[in-house]
C-alpha cells in the first residue's frame, strides 16, 4: 500500500503545480463564459442605465440650473427696469407736484392781489364818499358862515338864496386863488 501511495506521489511529484492540468483550463475557460455572458447581460445593462440615469441627472440638474440662473438674471433686469421706471416716475410726479404747487400759489397771489386791489378800490370809493360829503358839508357850513358875515359887512340881509348863493361863490372863487 505504501508503495501505491509513493507511486501517486511520484506521479504527483512529476507535475507542477503551478501549471494546470488541460481539463481544468477548458473548465475555467467554460466557466469564464458562462459568467462573462451572465453578467454582460444582465450586470452591464444595469450599470449601463444606472450611468445613463446619473448622467441624465446631472445634465438635467446643470440644465435646471443654467435655466433658474437664466430667469434670475432675466427677473433682475426686469427689477431693475421697473425700478428705474418707478424712479422716473415718481421724479415726474415730484416736478408736476411742484408746478402744480407754482400754479396754486400763483393763483393765491392772483386772488389775494384781486382781493387787495378790490379793497383798496373800495376803500378809495368810501373815501371819496366821506370827502365828498364833508366838503359839501364844509361848503354848506362855509356858505352859511360867509352869509352871515357878509350880512353883518354889508349891514343888509342875504336872506335871499340866489345872492346869498352869489355871495358864497365869490367867497370860495377868492379862496381858491388864494391857494
Amino acid at each position: 500500500m505504501f508503495s501505491k501511495i509513493g507511486f501517486l506521489a511520484s506521479a504527483e511529484a512529476g507535475a507542477s503545480p503551478v501549471i494546470p492540468k488541460p481539463a481544468e483550463i477548458i473548465v475555467g475557460f467554460i466557466a469564464f463564459g458562462l459568467l462573462f455572458l451572465i453578467i454582460r447581460a444582465r450586470a452591464v445593462p444595469r450599470f449601463e442605465k444606472a450611468y445613463k440615469d446619473r448622467t441624465e441627472a446631472i445634465e438635467g440638474g446643470l440644465e435646471r440650473a443654467e435655466t433658474a440662473q437664466r430667469e434670475a438674471a432675466e427677473a433682475l433686469q426686469m427689477y431693475k427696469a421697473q425700478l428705474a421706471d418707478a424712479r422716473g416716475e415718481a421724479a415726474t410726479l415730484r416736478e408736476a407736484a411742484r408746478a402744480e404747487g407754482s400754479v396754486i400759489l400763483e393763483q393765491m397771489r392772483a386772488t389775494a392781489q384781486e382781493e387787495a386791489t378790490r379793497i383798496t378800490a373800495s376803500a378809495r370809493a368810501s373815501i371819496e364818499a366821506e370827502r365828498q360829503v364833508a366838503f359839501n358839508s364844509l361848503l354848506n357850513e362855509v356858505g352859511a358862515l360867509a352869509t352871515e358875515l357878509a350880512s353883518r359887512i354889508v349891514g343888509e340881509s342875504l336872506d335871499d338864496a340866489a345872492r346869498a348863493s352869489r355871495v358864497v361863490e365869490r367867497f370860495l372863487a377868492d379862496v381858491e386863488k388864494s391857494q
